[in-house]
């Protein structure tokens, strides 16, 4: 069972690392909020980063927000450094759980889990970056599990409604499910909307490095995960969805990967049927796939090059429309906007043979909740911590480098989002 408890020598149940960055000020905001779940209706926790004064400037901005003045005293600052190890593994020393809010993680996310694994902390991040989910896998899963300690992974936008929504639907769907296609979509104020450039840089690095991430996933040796029912066809590059009713593309962020490791976990750990899996985003009318067209163009063909990747970096709200910003959503578009996941699933009825006839029936479910990347975020990371927190007997039995579906498949956690804001439903 994971170590839960704060001592002494390890007084907080939470430390945010990354706490005044832009997704990690929302992070204490939603903490804050939620303090009152903690164990024993009470939680433990502080905000760690470089600067001190940064820090006491979020404590500020949060107790103004929430009418909370107690923040401003109550909350410890720990100042730590990803360019200092033993600053981190003091950090870690006093957390139960450290949630990693600094990214892009393929540059600093390896020695924060590092330091956790040294020093007893459990460590969630909000990573939506292969690389590093799986880099962090193949070399830290072992020492993890002699440890006792979870490495959660992705447990932000990036890939907790993907991942548990694909569980959910398992779970709801009468027989077996044996393939799911899902498909997002966004939707905006008046204001429109913005996502902080810091995403944007993760998907420049991640692009230009594709083929280590293929060199990475040959040292794993995994065998074909097992094809049950009809294979599931993959979609177009671009293509008018019947489903959603607008124009869809592949989703290109990580949840195809995350799921895939989910599902993997659960096949060879708890002899489950793998599910088939196809994610998919909608991006609109013929507008908006000029645009996407014409920006795509010019992404791929500049992150080949060290001085295209400058240019990209430098000016990401030219490149990309105006999506990404070095300041991010303001707090207005964030409240106007809104996400869904639609999953489209078919398997077999219950008592029929998988491995006879094509699939006979279909289930639909949906994901539901508020702006993607600063409000369901925080809201999937604190409670995936607070789960961690109050319900450690239904972890996996040894600790690990795991996926969302894979640490919290017998968990509750899906039932804490719905109570938060993001819900999960059968059509």
């Amino acid at each position: 069972m994971a170590r839960v408890e704060t001592t002494a020598n390890r007084p907080y149940h939470l430390v945010i690392f990354g706490a005044s960055g832009f997704t990690g000020q929302f992070v204490v905001e939603e903490v804050a909020r939620t303090a009152a779940e903690g164990p024993k209706g009470t939680l433990k926790w502080a905000v760690a980063g470089r600067s001190k004064q940064k820090l006491e400037k979020v404590l500020e901005q949060a107790a103004g927000f929430l009418s909370k003045p107690e923040l401003r005293t109550e909350v410890d600052i720990i100042v730590a450094d990803v360019e200092e190890p033993d600053t981190l593994a003091s950090m870690c020393k006093q957390a139960v759980i450290v949630l990693n809010c600094v990214g892009p993680y393929r540059f600093f996310g390896e020695s924060v889990v590092k330091a956790c694994v040294e020093n007893g902390a459990h460590h969630i991040d909000i990573s939506g970056e292969p690389q590093f989910l799986e880099g962090m896998q193949l070399n830290y899963n072992s020492q993890a599990a002699d440890k006792g300690v979870y490495i959660v992974g992705s447990c932000g936008f990036d890939s907790i409604p993907a991942d548990m929504g694909i569980l959910y639907t398992r779970d709801q769907f009468k027989g077996t499910l044996t393939a799911v296609e899902s498909f997002l979509t966004v939707k905006t104020g008046p204001d429109g909307g913005s996502i902080h450039d810091g995403t944007w840089h993760s998907a420049i690095y991640g692009l230009a490095d594709r083929p280590k991430l293929r060199s990475l996933r040959s040292k794993f040796n995994h065998k074909p995960l097992p094809t049950v029912g009809s294979k599931l066809k993959r979609r177009g590059v671009l293509f008018y969805s019947n489903e959603i009713q607008q124009y869809t593309v592949p989703f290109i962020g990580s949840d195809p990967a995350v799921v895939k490791r989910s599902q993997r976990y659960l096949a060879e750990e708890h002899q489950e049927t793998p599910v088939q899996y196809g994610a998919y985003a909608g991006i609109g009318g013929i507008g908006n796939v000029v645009k996407m067209i014409f920006a795509g163009m010019m992404f791929f063909l500049l992150v080949k090059f060290s001085c295209g990747r400058s240019l990209l970096l430098k000016y990401s709200e030219f490149f990309s429309f105006g999506a990404f910003t070095k300041t991010g959503p303001t707090r207005k578009q964030m409240a106007d906007t809104s996400f869904q996941i639609a999953f489209y699933g078919e398997g077999y009825k219950e008592g029929d043979d998988p491995s006879q006839g094509k699939p006979n029936s279909k289930i639909q479910t949906l994901v539901k909740g508020p702006e993607c990347g600063y409000v369901t975020t925080p809201i999937a990371m604190v409670q995936a911590a607070l789960t961690i927190l109050n319900e450690p007997a239904a972890l996996p039995k040894k600790g690990g480098v795991y996926t969302p579906g894979g640490a919290f498949a017998k968990t509750t956690l899906i039932s804490r989002l719905h109570k938060h804001g993001i819900q999960f439903s059968v059509v």
